[in-house]
């Protein structure tokens, strides 16, 4: 089967590749099944059985991917989506984040996959929001980074989005990250900078720094985004001082939900949070299978 009308739109407005999701969610079916049939619900189910099937929240968070969960109903197929919410909504526990109605076999197939995705983005989303609502009053954003799970990376960075965070780069190729071993390879923090700002003089380019003396370097370069690696509190505050507004400044390394209020008032731009995809708890959501509506 393939995706409906309203799930390919609302995938469309979430700004997600339609077709990438759809691929995504067959190999995901397809791995669960893994060539084979889904044996207990062959044995269990009266053919023609048919019912509801809701996937409710069993804590408070923010929801994304329902519209990727949706994708899964349709894809699996003789599946109706009822009712969904919208994506970055917070939900208290109880909450009804989307209702199918279709044959009993196809939503118990559905069921778990469309839950691995949507307690996961959930997840990602919650613990964004919990990050910006840390650093609310300060100035300062909440960013991602590339530690992602492979072949999820469009999906968290959504996720991260619907949390009230912002993306860094997608991938390697729409702007330069000049890291530690890349100083090392170029023979200096602002040689590395200037070999890619004269080799890509469009893209936006932005140099790690591990002390102040590096800092001092790249901004004597031109560098327009810094980010300041496993700074203190002492020397982010000192960097926000020498740079005097001419560089934006991300931190980054030794970041806690604790300290990042602390961080954000030295007066940074950005604080880089991995933890963000790498790290965040699924959000506790259900399956419950009750009858279907009535004709």
């Amino acid at each position: 089967m393939s995706l409906s009308p309203d799930t390919s739109a609302a995938l469309a407005r979430a700004g997600l590749d339609v077709g990438a999701v759809e691929a995504l969610v067959r190999a995901a079916i397809a791995e669960d099944l893994a060539g084979g049939l889904d044996v207990t619900t062959v044995a269990t189910v009266a053919a023609g059985a048919r019912a509801r099937l809701e996937l409710v929240a069993r804590q408070g968070g923010v929801v994304a991917g329902v519209p990727v969960a949706a994708a899964v109903y349709d894809v699996v197929g003789d599946c109706a989506i009822i009712g969904m919410v919208n994506d970055a909504t917070r939900v208290t526990k109880g909450t009804s984040i989307l209702a199918v109605d279709g044959a009993v076999s196809s939503l118990l197939v559905a069921e778990r996959t469309s839950l691995n995705l949507l307690c996961h983005l959930s997840g990602v989303a919650t613990l964004t929001r919990r990050w910006v609502d840390a650093v609310s009053g300060t100035g300062a954003v909440i960013r991602d980074t590339r530690k992602t799970t492979p072949g999820l990376r469009a999906l968290e960075k959504y996720a991260v989005r619907c949390g009230g965070g912002t993306n860094h780069r997608m991938s390697l190729s729409d702007a330069a990250l000049v890291k530690d071993n890349h100083v090392v390879a170029a023979g200096g923090v602002a040689a590395a900078f200037s070999a890619v700002r004269e080799r890509w003089p469009d893209l936006p380019v932005e140099v790690e720094v591990d002390s102040l003396e590096q800092l001092d370097e790249v901004l004597a370069a031109g560098a327009d985004l810094v980010l300041l690696d496993n700074f203190s509190l002492v020397d982010l505050n000192e960097a926000v001082r020498r740079n005097d507004g001419r560089a934006r400044l991300e931190a980054s390394g030794g970041l806690t939900l604790e300290n990042a209020a602390e961080v954000a008032y030295t007066g940074v731009d950005y604080l880089a949070v991995g933890a963000l995809t790498h790290s965040a708890p699924v959000l506790d959501i259900g399956a419950d299978l009750g009858p279907a509506a009535e004709d």
